[in-house]
């Protein structure tokens, strides 16, 4: 099946585009796989930070990354129903206002279907690469851009004063189509992300089912009672968020660190019965990591998905 039917199909399906760690050209693309060859290009690739999603601590990038924005603009214009999802765009290396802009462009000109999964990041160098703001402060510093984000979304003109960033009497029009803005999800499972997620996010986007960090049933509902008490601690409506839990469908053979059968691998018959049990504890969305090593591996693995797995939990 070529690429561009594979996206026509999944558009009319009113399926997600996730934008993250997948072989470039393929429905699920890396779009900041490139890190890699930009730190060996700045001189940093030689003594990273360990990657939190691999046993062995390493980034699995391998180049051919376009840029997130860029390639979400050519998936709008390719498809119709199909949601547009960053998963997730990492902020303290951007800039507040170019980003605030770029998110609306894409939600105006796509019909307001963007959903901006965020997170803080995590590689060090990659802070230092970038000469963003210092990594330390980088939890504070996405909270921060988030509300740029939504003021920017909702007022104009519009003036703010914060830690990081200052602005005054500045438009950014046309507003989103989407009200009051696109629903921002908050990567991550850590207790900075889910606080995150309680005063800042329309939904929490964590991810599992990798060897490194499993994500079990047992844990996530232990993850979803906390992020329940924080929310509500911030006289939000739990109830309101949208749990969306991503489960790559690669390496399966690489059991969980206690031997057992991760999540999301198996036969088709497992996965099926693992949907249903994330379903039955409150996970909302689930977003497949499809990736692969070529367009072909991808696409194969797509169609391996859609007429196994989904057959066994439609209706």
């Amino acid at each position: 099946m070529a690429k561009q039917q594979v996206l026509e199909e999944l558009g009319r399906d009113g399926g997600a585009i996730d934008c993250n760690k997948g072989r470039f050209g393929t429905p699920t693309v890396a779009m900041d796989r490139a890190r890699h060859d930009f730190l060996a290009g700045a001189g940093l690739a030689g003594d990273q930070s360990t990657y939190p999603y691999t046993l062995d601590g390493k980034h699995p990038s391998m180049g051919d990354a376009l840029e997130t924005f860029s390639i979400l603009g050519v998936v709008a214009g390719a498809t119709e129903r199909l949601r547009l999802v960053t998963s997730v765009l990492e902020l303290p290396y951007r800039n507040p206002v170019v980003t605030a802009k770029m998110a609306a462009s894409l939600d105006v000109l796509s019909g307001g279907r963007l959903t901006l999964g965020v997170g803080a990041g995590w590689l060090k160098e990659e802070f230092e690469a970038l000469n963003s703001p210092a990594f330390n402060a980088r939890g504070a510093v996405t909270d921060e851009w988030i509300t740029i984000f939504k003021q920017l979304w909702s007022q104009s003109p519009a003036s703010f004063n914060g830690r990081f960033y200052r602005y005054s009497d500045i438009r950014c029009e046309p507003f989103p189509v989407q009200k009051p803005h696109p629903p921002i999800w908050v990567g991550g499972h850590s207790r900075a992300a889910l606080r995150r997620t309680a005063r800042h996010g329309d939904g929490w986007h964590p991810v599992g089912a990798v060897a490194a960090s499993p994500l079990p049933p047992q844990e996530m509902c232990a993850h979803l009672d906390t992020l329940k008490q924080l929310t509500e601690a911030e006289g939000r409506d739990f109830s309101a968020l949208t749990i969306s839990y991503k489960a790559p469908l690669y390496d399966t053979g690489i059991a969980s660190p206690d031997g057992s059968r991760r999540p999301f691998s198996g036969e088709p018959e497992d996965i099926a019965g693992d949907i249903r049990t994330f379903a039955a504890i409150g996970v909302h969305e689930l977003i497949f990591d499809c990736r692969g090593q070529s367009i072909a591996e991808s696409i194969e693995r797509l169609q391996w998905f859609a007429t196994d797995v989904i057959p066994l939990v439609d209706g």
